[in-house]
């Protein structure tokens, strides 16, 4: 289980890592783990101010994590028109938005059990 944690835990760096590189903004962390019936662990969301960012982020998060884990998404769904990009990492979900799609869906208030972790903008 150890090493299990541990790759979560770099797969979560490297990811955040990946939104800052392109300026994503208000990035939070949804720890799933104490909630029955979910889909995955954990569900890391930010957001960009056009869809020229949203798919820059889901790029730059990519990249990232290829370099450093070799690993890639298991599904990528909505890079057609980038207001609303999931990176399936099956443990790790990842929710690019932009801002008002990100409102409009309220994904933290869906999930208000989870334990949420803001991450400071480093910029």
């Amino acid at each position: 289980m150890a090493k299990k944690t541990a790759n979560l835990d770099h797969l979560i760096t490297e990811v955040i890592k990946g939104i800052e590189d392109v300026k994503g903004e208000n990035i939070t962390i949804l720890d799933l783990r104490e909630i029955e019936n979910t889909v995955c662990d954990y569900f890391i969301i930010c957001d960009g101010n056009s869809n020229t960012q949203v798919s820059a982020i889901s790029g730059s998060i990519q990249k990232k994590v290829s370099k450093a884990l070799k690993d890639k998404p298991w599904h990528v769904e909505g890079e057609s028109n980038a207001e609303w990009i999931l990176l399936d990492y099956v443990n790790i979900v990842v929710h690019v938005f932009q801002s008002q799609v990100r409102e409009f869906y309220n994904i933290e208030g869906l999930w208000g059990d989870a334990k949420i972790t803001n991450i400071q903008n480093a910029y």
